[in-house]
């Protein structure tokens, strides 16, 4: 019996499992988007744009709700679940909040008549920010579901997986939003 379970600790979670393709396949996207800047980024009617500074104040949020997941999936771990909820009702509206500011950078862009129809880095950066902030909905989603779940229900069993899942997505969305933000100020 203890071979079964040790050999079964050693497995990966199949939410984890799957965690990782998705991250994967997120990765190759925006890998080819980002490649695809790059390249389209050297024809003669480039037109290059400045990253409107709410950006940087939505970069601080976000960054701000990684650490606040982090500390809600501490808090769950140790037990103490009003903290745990807390730090979820927390993470949830930094995550609204990352949204909202990327709604009014965009509405920044607009008033600078850079719009998606134009030609240039305008385009890429559309499309690029706007497909991040629909994953950003999909984790938005998920803390959603952990939120309702960690006032509605009693928790019987304390299994974290599903808080881990949602951790290691939410701290992707962080990571991968440093990067883009980076890389429109370094290339773009």
């Amino acid at each position: 019996m203890d071979i079964v379970s040790t050999e079964q600790k050693k497995r990966i979670h199949p939410h984890k499992f799957t965690l990782w393709v998705a991250i994967g396949s997120i990765l190759m996207m925006f890998a080819g988007l980002t490649s695809a800047f790059i390249v389209k980024s050297n024809q003669t009617n480039w037109i290059s744009i400045d990253i409107p500074v709410v950006f940087w104040v939505s970069t601080a949020v976000i960054l701000l709700s990684s650490l606040t997941i982090q500390w809600s999936l501490r808090s769950f771990r140790q037990r103490e679940m009003s903290k745990y909820r807390m730090l979820v009702a927390a993470t949830l509206i930094l995550g609204v909040a990352f949204i909202a500011l990327q709604w009014l950078g965009f509405q920044d862009l607009w008033k600078q008549n850079i719009t998606f129809r134009g030609s240039g880095a305008g385009q890429f950066l559309y499309v690029i920010f706007g497909l991040h902030a629909i994953h950003v909905l999909g984790g938005i989603i998920a803390l959603l579901v952990i939120f309702v779940k960690a006032y509605v229900s009693r928790t019987k069993i304390y299994s974290s997986v599903s808080l881990e899942v949602a951790s290691a997505y939410w701290h992707f969305v962080d990571l991968l939003w440093v990067y883009l933000l980076i890389f429109f100020l370094i290339i773009g």
